[in-house]
């Protein structure tokens, strides 16, 4: 099981290092910062890694002893298959049980600390280290090349320069030599060149014109560039996954749950009052102020409202029929501007819960998939008896898709507000549950389920029995 882990470990690092190729590629970074960022990076895939493995490792363990007849040798001898399997049972409960504690321990620790080597990386990548002969695209819309540089003196030789920040003007900057360096304050990149030439191609011109070219050579050159965008970006509030809820663990969680739901209680409440209020006295800024749950109340049970029905209307003047028209659209208007307002706080104010909700519910969930995954893996490899990497990965690919898409589908929900996390979180494993189970019965009763066949002379004798029918039928027409 743990050849199957890493190397399912292994192609989603693969996968996850295209999320960050564009930032650590090509910026001079250490490779110390590029590992620990992947390590960090790798830990964050447990929750995703761990069913895989475990369905794979099932899959190829009881193939491999289906393929090499142990499992008929132990049946012959009347073994069971539950006893075959107790062994590895245990181990599927233990890696359950130890799936818990990864995503509630560890994985909440390396988010929190792959959000620090992020930040470091961004620090790092302050101190612009040039390879040779190699374009530098660290900065937008600039690329810089050196043909060589001295690492003790820091001066560079061969310098060429591509400024692209002006869409309908293009700078090229070409040196014998120079310096280039970071101010202090680490927003801009200060560069001195020498013995050089600009070259400026001016690309704002029309269909019947020419473009502008203009060249002047400098023998000391000073420019500045602004680092915007340079390193990354931290998010609002602090650090890079500072009050994420992937970086709690349960009791955290369940913490941040009751004062979100509290929050969530007071927005809801207060946009219902705002909304009434609006309704009722619009025009009455003292009243919508000074207003509390108990007046508002008292307010709505003794309101009186007079509505106009379509014949009392049309007994109205010209001049009272537009009143009344004008106060319909005035009233109609306010209730939108409210709705559309209230909704826009109440949304904010629960989004956080429904995250908070759904990361609390996958805490639980993901050692229940494992468990539901070798109750898929170990009947089905004792079924196919194929061992190796062929038909026990295309099977296994296939479960984790259906297992995927449905934990995406249910989480997507969840956080958008339209399932309760009860069903959501755990809609994958409400689907799988009862596959394992038709399994795990099909496996102790020795069913050919995946012989093909099998299911080739069930056609032929389903088709027998028809011409059978039928000739059956003929006859007694025939009588």
């Amino acid at each position: 099981m743990f050849a199957t882990f890493f190397i399912v470990l292994f192609i989603l690092i693969m996968n996850g290092l295209w999320l960050f190729i564009d930032e650590i590629i090509g910026k001079g970074l250490p490779a110390s910062a590029i590992t620990k960022l992947m390590f960090f990076y790798s830990s964050t895939m447990i929750p995703m890694g761990l069913p895989l493995s475990t369905l794979l490792a099932a899959i190829m363990t009881m193939g491999n002893m289906g393929e090499n007849y142990e499992l008929t040798a132990l049946k012959a001898a009347g073994v069971s298959l539950t006893r075959i399997i107790r062994s590895i049972l245990i181990l599927a409960v233990g890696v359950s049980i130890l799936s818990f504690f990864m995503i509630n321990n560890y994985v909440p620790y390396s988010f929190q600390k792959m959000g620090e080597v992020l930040i470091d990386i961004r620090d790092l990548r302050q101190e612009i280290e040039f390879t040779d002969g190699v374009f530098f695209n660290g900065i937008p819309d600039v690329s810089i090349r050196v043909q060589k540089q001295d690492r003790k003196t820091k001066m560079l030789n061969e310098v060429l320069i591509y400024d692209n920040r002006d869409r309908n003007l293009v700078k090229t900057i070409i040196a014998d030599s120079g310096y280039i360096s970071i101010s202090p304050d680490k927003k801009f990149l200060n560069i001195k060149l020498y013995n050089g030439e600009n070259i400026e191609d001016n690309r704002n011109f029309t269909w019947h014109s020419k473009a502008i070219l203009k060249t002047n050579s400098f023998s000391y050159q000073e420019m500045t560039l602004e680092l915007t965008g340079f390193g990354f970006e931290e998010k609002e509030g602090g650090g890079m996954y500072e009050g994420d809820s992937r970086t709690q663990n349960i009791i955290q969680l369940q913490g941040d749950i009751d004062s979100l739901e509290d929050v969530s209680k007071q927005s809801i409440r207060e946009f219902q009052n705002r909304f009434l209020i609006g309704y009722l006295y619009r025009n009455d800024s003292t009243i919508v102020r000074a207003m509390t749950n108990d007046s508002l109340a008292n307010a709505i049970k003794h309101h009186k409202k007079t509505y106009f029905s379509k014949s009392t209307i049309d007994t109205l003047s010209i001049e009272a029929m537009a009143s009344v028209y004008d106060d319909a659209v005035s009233r109609a208007q306010t209730l939108i501007n409210y709705t559309a307002g209230g909704h826009a706080q109440v949304t904010s104010s629960t989004i956080d819960l429904y995250k908070s909700e759904a990361d609390w519910h996958k805490k639980l969930s993901l050692p229940v998939s494992v468990f539901i995954f070798f109750l898929i893996g170990a009947p089905l490899g004792a079924i196919i008896r194929k061992g190796g990497l062929g038909l026990p990965v295309v099977i296994s690919v296939l479960f984790f898709v259906i297992y995927y898409v449905l934990t995406m589908m249910g989480e997507k929900m969840v956080k958008e507000g339209t399932l309760i996390p009860l069903i959501g979180i755990w809609l994958s494993s409400i689907v799988l549950a009862p596959i394992a189970i038709f399994l795990t019965v099909k496996s102790k009763r020795d069913s050919q389920l995946f012989n093909i066949e099998v299911y080739i002379n069930l056609y032929k004798k389903i088709k027998e029995d028809l011409k059978r029918f039928k000739k059956t039928k003929l006859n007694k027409n025939g009588n």
